[in-house]
């Protein structure tokens, strides 16, 4: 049986008398897209922030390569391989794209920040963020600075910086997000064949884009989880279509 890459075990967070989640199972195994779907408030968002080290689960376990990274922070998460987009840009529009590229290669480093400037002439870590933007797509790009790229190319260099950390999983938040029907539809065929470099936790609204792309669903509603499967298995959920899907029974 192939074992989980990234693992999730009962995580429960409350706020107050708010539980935001609740108990929740789930896993992420090699060469897979696992998406998490759910309406608005569902907690989809806490329970990113717990996988990626950003909160600590009250109760439960996160595994990634099947060590205990529970009290583990971000960075040391990100050290070991856990790569995250976010929903919204977290770069340096002032910068260069290699420069961005760059800062996610230095953070998955232990070196201070401070050391930026060294980065820039540091041959490894060079390499390392011109062959994420290779990858991407962006490497003819490199010298422009970030304010300029369209909306979809920066979502392409946010993939960039985290394909630097050498990545044993990526948790990537709405990658769709703003993106008009042509840019998800490349961006859809690009995380297809991303999942052969590392599988991918999926947070995404565009259903067409979660349909195309995932091999199994959960779906998150009031912090718990209602249903997991396959597309059809989904798509066919009673309980899902009328939590989620705007579907009637």
């Amino acid at each position: 049986m192939t074992e989980p890459v990234l693992e999730t075990r009962g995580i429960t967070k409350r706020f107050g008398a708010l539980t935001a989640s609740e108990d929740i199972a789930l896993d992420l195994k090699p060469g897979e897209i696992h998406a998490v779907i759910g309406p608005n408030g569902a907690g989809k968002s806490t329970l990113i922030q717990q996988i990626c080290g950003l909160l600590r689960p009250d109760a439960g376990q996160v595994l990634l390569g099947g060590r205990d990274v529970t009290r583990l922070g971000a960075a040391a998460r990100a050290r070991d391989g856990l790569a995250r987009t976010f929903q919204v840009s977290q770069l340096a529009m002032e910068d260069t794209v290699l420069q961005n590229a760059l800062l996610g290669a230095l953070g998955a480093t232990a070196r201070p920040w401070r050391f930026f400037g060294r980065a820039l002439g540091d041959a490894e870590l060079r390499d390392r963020a011109e062959a994420a933007l290779a990858q991407v797509g962006l490497a003819d790009a490199a010298a422009t600075l970030c304010a300029d790229l369209s909306h979809g190319q920066r979502r392409q260099l946010e993939v960039a910086m985290a394909l630097t950390v050498d990545p044993r999983a990526f948790v990537m938040d709405e990658p769709m997000a703003g993106l008009g029907a042509e840019g998800s539809k490349r961006m859809t065929g690009f995380l297809s064949e991303l999942r052969g470099t590392a599988p991918i936790l999926l947070v995404e609204h565009d259903m067409d884009a979660v349909f195309a792309l995932a091999d199994r669903i959960s779906v998150l509603v009031y912090g718990r989880i209602i249903a997991k499967g396959t597309v059809a298995e989904i798509r066919a959920d009673r309980a899902v279509r009328e939590a989620y899907l705007g579907e009637e029974p």
